[in-house]
């Protein structure tokens, strides 16, 4: 990404550098929502603000990005202002990372009939945060030693999938949604090196399984382009990931989605905020599934947060 201290009165193309960044892993054949389970590291630890809660989107996959890049092991992430409000100091030279939310606004117009009409906008404002290991005197808190170490045994993860009344069918080798039934195709446990894998893929395909009217009722454009279909398993594989640090599973899936890259290159080369538009969907639709059947670590989750 280029440089954080921007030229004074240069306005950022944050969409097309997040674009760039996502672009660049891609084309090394990363794909950065799944980089937090590579090497060591075990426990799918969800970014957070500096109040404890998580951060949502697209801030997850940068956050997680960075995070490994650069070794940082504290789930936290603070602005330069928060830290000193803190009594705590970002140390100097640190470089911090750029994260994004969508605003919305309004704006007056008078229409052809010389009446005044209100029209709704949303914009994307970006800042800086840094990670509780680049800052000096935080308190304990903001370097948790268990958080996310546990793991969802295939019984409680079973047991949320049933909460999501989504009906599920043997399928002999293809996980698969299917729009038109309304249902989801998966193999037997068998098939799957793991039972963690088997669990991961089926989050995958729930997160496929939203798309459904009466549920959140996406649609990426024309079902069959190519664009569409690639934009919409970005969503169900940004979704996978998210979700399975709610349950606290590893990403891994059945299918080798490397053959999407070149495609997922394409969708993000034509249109710069292809990426954010697919993890806010992801979000959407992991807010959803969440809603309807919660994670079996979400008293542990708002306990963290109040503490």
């Amino acid at each position: 990404m280029t440089s954080h201290h921007a030229r004074a009165g240069a306005r950022r193309d944050i969409a097309a550098e997040i674009t760039a960044k996502i672009l660049s892993e891609l084309e090394a054949g990363v794909m950065p929502w799944r980089k937090p389970w590579d090497g060591a590291r075990t426990g799918a630890v969800l970014p957070r603000r500096a109040t404890g809660e998580t951060y949502r989107g697209v801030n997850v996959i940068l956050l997680w990005s960075a995070a490994i890049e650069r070794g940082y092991v504290s789930p936290y992430w603070l602005t330069f202002n928060q830290a000193v409000k803190l009594g705590a100091q970002v140390r100097k030279g640190e470089r911090g990372e750029v994260v994004v939310y969508y605003g919305q606004g309004k704006r007056t117009r008078i229409d052809e009939g010389g009446a005044e009409v209100e029209d709704g906008f949303r914009f994307l404002k970006w800042y800086v945060v840094f990670s509780a290991d680049q800052i000096d005197n935080l308190p304990d808190r903001f370097f948790p030693t268990t958080v996310g170490s546990s793991r969802a045994p295939l019984a409680a993860h079973e047991a949320w999938f049933e909460k999501l009344e989504i009906e599920r069918i043997s399928t002999r080798d293809v996980a698969c949604y299917i729009p038109s039934k309304d249902v989801i195709g998966m193999p037997p446990i068998a098939a799957f090196d793991t039972a963690e894998d088997y669990a991961a893929t089926l989050n995958h395909e729930s997160v496929h399984a939203t798309m459904a009217a009466h549920r959140v009722g996406r649609d990426m454009g024309k079902k069959s382009s190519v664009h569409a279909i690639a934009a919409e398993e970005l969503v169900a594989e940004i979704g996978a990931s998210i979700l399975g640090a709610h349950l606290r599973l590893p990403p891994q899936h059945i299918h080798d989605h490397a053959s999407y890259i070149g495609h997922w290159m394409k969708l993000l080369a034509d249109d710069k905020r292809a990426f954010l538009t697919a993890a806010a969907q992801a979000q959407v639709a992991v807010d959803w599934l969440l809603a309807k059947s919660l994670s079996p670590f979400a008293e542990e989750e708002t306990a963290d947060v109040a503490a």
